[in-house]
């Protein structure tokens, strides 16, 4: 088992899905964790509860990662209870699961989606880069997708989003290397959360025609990988763009 014992983390968007298989995941490797969530209050409260049965410390707190108000807050927060921030997680983001093709894709859609899925990258990394500094470094995971690289179309927002959260983490990573901040990106393909349930048995149809293990990914196979990311494996690791897609692309 990978330990992060004594490390205290950050994670966005850890009340669901991806983000709360990887506040439970670092609880379990030992790591104290704050992590954000946006509306569900209740959520947010049943992952805190299973996360602290490892016996670290967890706390949430309600942010909107996409503004930065919120963001200050949630880095002040987590640095006035942790003490200090060895590790962060910015994995909230949203997703259209209805498709829209551009000429219908309005300015509202638009912005929303590049406000959360983007600029709510940069927030929480823009108030955390002088705690690290300070530190002597850290480590910072950003969760982008499949879509950043490849395109999904009719989902053309989301695709730019994440295909700048790939370039703003590898910008990074040789901004911040002299620092001692190793800033890496996870990237998923499909992954069985609430996010998907909307879709059609058609739609779940296509998209399995595309993976070779003939499935999508549990948000536990995603943590996974953002835990290695963090950890004493992978510390000459940086810019670089881990892929979870089930075989689905293959980028070269």
């Amino acid at each position: 088992m990978i330990s992060l014992a004594g490390k205290a983390a950050v994670v966005t968007g850890g009340s669901r899905g991806i983000g709360a298989a990887t506040v439970k995941l670092f609880a379990r490797a030992g790591a104290d964790v704050v992590f954000s969530y946006r509306r569900d209050r209740e959520a947010a409260t049943q992952v805190g509860q299973e996360a602290r049965k490892h016996g670290t410390r967890i706390e949430s707190f309600k942010a909107d990662s996409g503004s930065m108000a919120d963001a200050k807050r949630l880095i002040e927060f987590a640095r006035d209870r942790l003490g200090r921030i060895d590790i962060l997680v910015a994995n909230a983001g949203v997703w259209n699961s209805e498709d829209i093709t551009i000429e219908h894709l309005t300015e509202r859609d638009w912005d929303e989606m590049v406000r959360v899925n983007l600029k709510g990258v940069y927030t929480v990394i823009h108030f955390t880069i002088p705690h690290m500094i300070s530190q002597g470094g850290g480590r910072i995971v950003a969760v982008s997708s499949v879509a950043g690289q490849r395109g999904t179309p009719l989902h053309s927002h989301y695709s730019a989003t994440k295909g700048g959260v790939i370039s703003l983490a590898k910008a990074l990573s040789a901004e911040l290397a002299g620092h001692n901040i190793l800033v890496n990106c996870v990237a998923p393909g499909f992954v069985d959360t609430d996010i998907l349930k909307p879709a059609s048995k058609d739609k779940w149809k296509r998209w399995l025609a595309a993976y070779p293990l003939n499935r999508v990914a549990t948000p536990e196979e995603v943590a996974g990988p953002i835990l290695f990311a963090v950890s004493d494996l992978a510390t000459f690791i940086t810019g670089e763009v881990i892929n979870v897609n089930g075989g689905s692309f293959l980028c070269g």
